[in-house]
């Protein structure tokens, strides 16, 4: 079996040789492969990957030619992987590889199709940041779970593992963080067996790179009514 590590970057130049460094070190019992989407990076990002791509045969390098969106560049990326496993992984250092293996359990067991990690169910570090952040995480998780009839603690969290059927099943539209709620509620609206596990969170400010705001949090709004009943 094969995990693709899918990998949106923009503009993060600052973290991503750590990141990469950090998804290549970690113990998997399966294989791996990287699939790295640069969305229009201006700060160096895109050159780096483009190096890269000669130095690494074996990674799957997609290049935009402007920036169109983090769904936009996973559905690229989701294309592009063949593993049998596949989850996101965002370019900074908010979330830590060493934790595949807890997402990876339940698929291996067979037991689930997704797998969402949670920074709310308690497990390792979670740095301190935003109040507001948590109460509208928590407000949006709520309406999506009355809306999908889930009982999620974390939609917006970045470690989203599916098996490739999974994302081949269902087609998805987002190309902003609006992501994160239509593949919950297409998922959840197929059926697929959904388990959660805590995972760690190291969490950015603004200052140092952090990207989503409040505009994405009225989209998340709307997104939880529209693919209530838009499929």
């Amino acid at each position: 079996m094969k995990l693709s590590v899918v990998i949106p970057v923009y503009n993060e130049m600052a973290t991503l040789p750590r990141i990469l460094e950090a998804v290549e070190r970690v113990e998997l019992p399966v294989d791996r492969e990287l699939v790295l989407v640069d969305d229009g990076s201006t700060d160096g990002g895109r050159a780096f990957l483009e190096q890269k791509r000669n130095e690494r045969p074996d990674w799957k390098i997609v290049l935009h030619e402007a920036n169109s969106g983090k769904g936009r560049a996973l559905r690229d990326g989701f294309k592009a992987a063949t593993g049998e496993v596949v989850i996101v992984q965002d370019a900074d250092l908010e979330y830590d590889p060493a934790e595949y293996a807890l997402l990876l359990a339940p698929i291996l067991a067979g037991h689930a199709d997704v797998v969402f990690g949670s920074r709310f169910l308690g497990g390792g570090p979670h740095r301190v940041v935003f109040f507001w952040h948590y109460v509208g995480n928590r407000l949006i998780t709520t309406l999506s779970n009355m809306f999908t009839n889930l009982n999620l603690t974390d939609v917006e969290v970045c470690y989203k593992m599916f098996r490739k059927e999974v994302l081949d099943s269902i087609e998805l539209k987002e190309d902003r963080f609006g992501f994160e709620i239509e593949v919950t509620a297409k998922v959840a609206r197929a059926g697929w067996r959904i388990y959660e596990v805590p995972v760690s969170y190291y969490g950015r400010t603004y200052a140092e790179g952090k990207k989503i705001t409040w505009r994405d949090g009225w989209r998340a709004l709307w997104c939880i009514f529209k693919y209530r009943f838009c499929r």
